[in-house]
């Protein structure tokens, strides 16, 4: 086992004076001294100018600064312009569902069944505005009487009843 050598701060001789000291009132100047290396230079923000203006001016100034920022958004967007026709020869706009009307069933039939049309849940189907419509006259043809006849033809078993 290795032991260690004690220490003793006698075995260590001194040093005859302590370095230089300090010059007179050093640490009476010494907090003044850090502060003026530290402080930063003054710098004017870049809106100074928008502060000297008075209340009501900046209020004024924003709302200029964000109707400009509607009219700007609403330009970029393209609104579409409006061309004054004549009553006569302006045309009706067709509904989307007049245009899809007009799209023959196998471009239909074609569309969806290839790898390019998105993928339709039931969901997406649902939210249509043909959910909303009453459809069963096209789906069943017939009267009350015809749809009580085949539903008597139907064979029924003693399971159900």
């Amino acid at each position: 086992m290795d032991m260690k050598t004690p220490f003793r701060l006698d075995d260590h001789p001194r040093r005859p004076q302590p370095l230089a000291p300090p010059p007179d009132a050093y640490f009476d100047k010494l907090p003044l001294r850090i502060m003026q290396r530290v402080q930063p230079a003054e710098t004017t923000p870049a809106f100074g100018w928008l502060l000297a203006l008075s209340a009501p001016l900046r209020t004024a100034l924003a709302s200029v600064v964000l109707l400009l920022g509607f009219v700007g958004a609403f330009w970029l967007t393209g609104a579409p312009q409006r061309v004054s026709r004549p009553v006569a020869e302006a045309a009706p706009a067709a509904s989307a569902s007049q245009v899809l009307a007009q799209v023959p069933q196998a471009e239909v039939a074609q569309y969806l069944l290839s790898d390019a049309a998105p993928q339709l849940a039931l969901l997406d189907l649902a939210e249509t505005s043909v959910a909303d419509q009453d459809l069963t006259h096209a789906f069943l043809p017939g009267s009350a009487d015809d749809i009580r006849a085949a539903l008597e033809d139907q064979p029924t078993e003693d399971i159900y009843l």
